[in-house]
This record gives structure tokens, sequence and C-alpha cells, in this order.
């Protein structure tokens, strides 16, 4: 770690905190990032020459792995006629194409360059079809870093958000309410309060952004009830689900259609990019069509259309969440089993190639029980695993990724280097 130690000094002197998104900083497992030189299949490759097995996939995009074939290909078939354009492309009508053809509740896509712009352009289109202002969130779902979702609860379930960060006038927070996951009854006693004002509700269908919690049975089903009885539009952040536990997402998965879904990651295999997508009937208010002006100079982006075009043939072509299923099973699973034999409180919750772990002795069914769980417990056994050869994300809080590239093989070492970490914390 000598020369990412010294890169990481340097860093702090030019970048604040010497990273570009806070997670990477490694503050919540008491440790100091490694610098990354390469990355190939299911593999990291740090500048101080070690191979690390890779379950954070760049938070989620690389679902086939790191610097896949086909992907730089498309890339470099692209890059030979020009980065960028600024006008119109044909890529952008054929992701538009794919994006219809498999995400049940697209009717007309607007590509944009992030998962945070997505939602941004979602609340803002969902206000300006409504005529309403204010937007149910649920706390632990993470939808970007924009002022409107960046609200954490107040201090009753029927009181409206507080600031999550400085520089968010706390007016603007106020048009924001947040709830607590998988609780139907404070959603519909907040309906019976603030009905003709609530434009939206947004969600993660499974919040994958403090740890990974899944939805109750009938949760989902309920929610879109709600909202269609409201007037209200639902809006799917699928930037983490979108494309990982199936084809269509987690929209797909459980059955619903929202109004309107957020995608990214995937969708740019390994390049920036964002889409939001719906009902064409709502999708037309945005500009030039209506009145909701949203733009982008690098929207549609032929680089990263290309590859995620690529992305998305790969999993049609190949259908691999069956396998991604299997694997992320056969982790939670040994994981379970280890910590059963010796005591550990722990909870594994895992849907396809998602996974994330928990020390505490009861499921984690809302963000509040998350954040009561053993975060020590979690730094001590990340920190085991990357002495050991795994990577896994530098935080208690976030979620595990399967690739595509990690083989049979792949996942029993990793397995097995996870479950004797799991024994030394």
């Amino acid at each position: 770690m000598d020369y990412s130690n010294e890169l990481f000094d340097t860093a702090k002197r030019y970048i604040p905190g010497g990273v570009n998104s806070p997670v990477r900083a490694f503050r919540s497992v008491n440790g100091t990032p490694f610098f990354t030189k390469k990355a190939n299949g299911p593999y990291l490759y740090t500048v101080d020459g070690i191979q690390l097995i890779d379950f954070v996939c760049t938070w989620g995009p690389a679902i086939h792995g790191h610097n896949h074939p086909d992907i730089k290909q498309a890339i470099t078939s692209a890059l030979d006629k020009g980065t960028s354009f600024g006008t119109p492309n044909s890529y952008e009508v054929s992701m538009a194409k794919l994006l219809q053809k498999i995400v049940p509740s697209v009717e007309k896509v607007r590509m944009c360059n992030s998962g945070t712009e997505a939602t941004m352009s979602a609340i803002r289109l969902a206000r300006g079809y409504t005529r309403k202002n204010k937007v149910i969130k649920f706390a632990g779902c993470y939808h970007g870093h924009t002022d409107s979702l960046l609200v954490k609860a107040g201090s009753g379930a029927l009181t409206l958000g507080n600031s999550d960060s400085a520089g968010i006038p706390q007016s603007l927070a106020e048009e924001t309410i947040v709830l607590e996951y998988n609780d139907i009854s404070s959603l519909e006693e907040v309906f019976k309060s603030y009905k003709e004002k609530i434009a939206c509700v947004i969600i993660e269908p499974y919040p994958a952004n403090c740890g990974l919690i899944l939805p109750k049975e009938n949760f989902l089903l309920k929610l879109r009830s709600i909202t269609e009885q409201n007037q209200a539009l639902l809006i799917f952040d699928e930037v983490m689900t979108g494309f990982r536990v199936s084809l269509g997402g987690a929209q797909e998965k459980e059955g619903i259609i929202p109004d309107l879904t957020a995608m990214g990651k995937i969708i740019g295999g390994g390049l920036p990019v964002g889409a939001l997508g719906g009902k064409a009937s709502i999708m037309d208010y945005l500009a030039p069509e209506g009145p909701v002006y949203q733009a982008g100079t690098l929207s549609g982006n032929p680089l990263a259309l290309s590859a995620g075009i690529t992305a998305l043939q790969l999993l049609i072509d190949q259908n691999p969440y069956s396998l991604l299923e299997k694997l992320g099973r056969q982790i939670s699973n040994a994981l379970l089993d280890t910590a059963n034999s010796k005591g550990i409180p722990l909870q594994v919750p895992q849907v396809g190639s998602m996974f994330a772990l928990f020390f505490t002795e009861n499921p984690v069914t809302n963000f509040t029980e998350a954040t009561h769980s053993d975060t020590e417990s979690f730094a001590r056994f990340f920190n085991n695993n990357l002495k050991n050869g795994v990577y896994l994300p530098p935080s208690p809080y976030e979620t595990c990724f399967i690739s595509t590239a990690h083989s049979s093989s792949v996942i029993d070492q990793a397995t097995d280097i996870m479950c004797r970490s799991l024994l030394s914390i």
C-alpha cells in the first residue's frame, strides 16, 4: 500500500478529502483507500501490484465484469467516429428502442448523464405534470445528491423533511416527506394529510444504498395502488436494480408498472450515463414537446451509448440471471452457515447478483433497523477480506455486486476467503 498511501497524501492536497466520491475515502471502515491501476474480468489490480476479487463492480455498472472485449470494441468503433456530436445520433434511437423493449414501464425515454440527473429530472417532471409540489421518499433510499432528495426524516412520521447536507435550504427540504420503507400505514396517513399536494412518491424498489433491504409481501403493490388512488406519480429509481435483478429490473420481477423509471449504471457499460423513461403522456411534458425543461450537452453521448447498447445486448443474448441468482445464494448461504456455526449475529439479504451484510440478530426491513447493526464488526470483516484478496464496498451501508465474469471457481475462492474473514472478526 506504499504507493497508494503516497497517492492519497498527494490527492488530499488537491481534492477535497482526497476522493471524488465520499465513500471511496474508506472512513467507514477505518482504513486508507487503495488506488487502482487497471481492472479486468472480476479483478481489480492496485498500483501496489495487488490483485483483488471485486464485488463492488464500479458500484453496479460492471455486470459483465471489467474491460469486457465486446464493450471495448463497441467503444473503439464509436470513438473512430468522434467523441461527442451535440446533435441527434443513431445510438440514441437504438438505446431508446432497446429500453422500450426491455423495461415494462417505458414508452418513451430521455437520455441524460447520471442517475442523479435522471432522478432530478423525474421529480421536476412529476411536479410539472401533476402541478403539485410535495414529494414522498423513504429513509435509506438514496436518489443522488439533488437538493430535493438529499433529505432525512423529521422527528415524527408525519413531519416534513430536514436537509441532509449543508447548502440545501430548509424551505426546499420541507417539500419532501420522508417515511420508513415497508411502512404502508404511515404512507396512508400522509396521503390523508396532504392528498392534494403530493406530486409523486419516489422509491428504490429494493433499497441498495443502505445495505440491501427487500420489500415485505405486497408492500410495493399497495404503494402502487395508493399512488393511483391519489393521482400521484410513482417513480421507481432503478439505477441500482435496473437490468440486475432481472432484465426488466425490479418492476419486471415484482410485476408492478411505475409511472416513471430512473435508470443508469449498466446502460452506460462503464461510462457515465443516465435515463428517464415512462408513460408517453407524461414524458411528452418534457421540452421541447411540453413545459418541463430538461437538457444536457453530453446527453446521448455516442461513446457511452455504444457501450451501453452492447452491455444490454449481451444480457439479452446470454440471459445470465439464473446463474447470477445461484452464485448470489451460494455466497449468502455460506456466510450464514458460517455465522450460525459460531453464533455470530448476521443477516445476508440477497436478490440476484446483489447481496449485503448486516451484523445484527434480526432481519433488516427499514433504514432505522439497518443503522442499529454492528458497524465495527463490518469494518473488521471488510479489512480481513481486503488483506486476503477480496474487495467489498468500504461501508456497512452499501451493496455487493456479482458479475458474469465471476466464474464458479472465483466465487468458490472468494466465498472461502469471506467465511474465513468472518471467523476472524
